[in-house]
């Protein structure tokens, strides 16, 4: 995987819009508060970790493409305009083919639950400007539209695992000279149908919106920054023995670390956590829990694991930074950063 640069990042998640204040509350190590969010048929209300709201507004709210979309779609193109913007991704070259992966589990969930709601009340006043939000692609639509692409595009539909295969496919267009600079984008949005579906599973879990991005470009001979070292394969499972296999597998094709590295567990104390927990008792560096600071948004907390690990590289915290993420319900898969030394 080597030759990969992050060129940018950026993040939108309960902390606030952008990576400085993702960073700020991930370092304080305080879990963030919790808000009431009311769930039909239940007289006790959600607990959630929602997105504030941006101030100043962002310009491109604005945009004819944006102004009925769901929140989904403005917390990526925020996070995905931060990257590509971040002063250390340089400016855009003009005719740059700008290759764009967005990874979602629930995808337009709000936009769906709330059209269908009107289908069953009265399916001859459904209003039809809902539908085309409630698509899979529609984010990634917008994403396309807003940064005039026509390059390679690619929606990927799965758990936390979603967004390290989405770094892996933009890896190898990049390898194989299919696009010039790749966005990867993960993203989940609020709403009590999954915040429910978070309490069926597990009481403990606290449901959170928002996105992280990663703008990766081929690193140039000679240049320093952080990179993209490696990606484990994806090692499925279907039961918590072969849960705790696969954690072991993906544990075993990565950096053993050390104590100058940092490792980001996708844990949060909970007991479906114990078996990835287990895997990584030995490591000898720092660590870090995002998800039990900032709360679980499925793909985009994968995101976040990732844009934190870049931004202690590119703050010289460490020398190296892993993550790992046992997914919801499919596979784990484990991803590991570095610095190139430079010339």
């Amino acid at each position: 995987m080597s030759g990969i640069r992050v060129s940018g990042l950026g993040a939108v998640s309960p902390a606030g819009w952008g990576v400085a204040p993702l960073w700020t509350a991930l370092k304080t190590g305080t879990p963030l508060p919790c808000a009431p969010l009311p769930r039909p048929g239940l007289e006790r209300p959600l607990s959630i970790r929602a997105v504030p709201s941006p101030n100043p507004r962002p310009a491109f709210l604005g945009h004819p493409r944006v102004r009925r979309s769901a929140s989904i779609t403005h917390h990526l193109l925020g996070a995905a305009l931060e990257a590509i913007n971040d002063p250390s991704a340089g400016p855009r070259r003009d005719g740059e083919r700008l290759g764009l992966i967005v990874c979602v589990m629930s995808g337009c969930v709000t936009y769906s639950r709330r059209f269908f709601e009107e289908v069953l009340e009265n399916p001859a006043t459904a209003s039809p400007l809902l539908f085309p939000e409630t698509v899979f692609n529609a984010p990634a639509s917008h994403l396309a539209a807003l940064l005039n692409s026509t390059a390679e595009a690619l929606t990927v539909v799965g758990d936390e695992s979603a967004f390290p295969t989405g770094l892996a496919t933009a890896a190898h267009w990049l390898q194989d000279g299919m696009v010039d600079a790749c966005l990867v984008v993960g993203a989940e949005e609020m709403d009590w149908l999954i915040a429910d579906a978070m309490r069926l599973f597990d009481r403990g879990r606290i449901h959170a919106g928002g996105a992280g991005a990663l703008y990766l470009r081929r690193a140039e001979a000679g240049s320093r920054g952080v990179e993209l070292a490696a990606i484990t394969d994806l090692h499925r499972f279907a039961t918590r023995t072969g849960r705790r296999r696969a954690a072991r597998r993906m544990r075993t094709e990565l950096p053993a670390g050390s104590a100058s590295e940092l490792l980001l567990l996708g844990t949060q104390g909970l007991p479906v956590d114990a078996e990835e927990a287990d895997v990584w008792l030995d490591w000898p560096g720092a660590r870090m829990e995002p998800r039990s600071i900032l709360g679980d948004a499925l793909p985009a907390s994968a995101a976040w694991h990732c844009v934190a690990a870049c931004e202690a590289l590119r703050r010289g915290a460490f020398t190296g930074a892993t993550v790992s993420l046992v997914g919801t319900n499919q596979q784990a898969v484990g991803v590991s950063f570095t610095v190139s030394p430079g010339s």
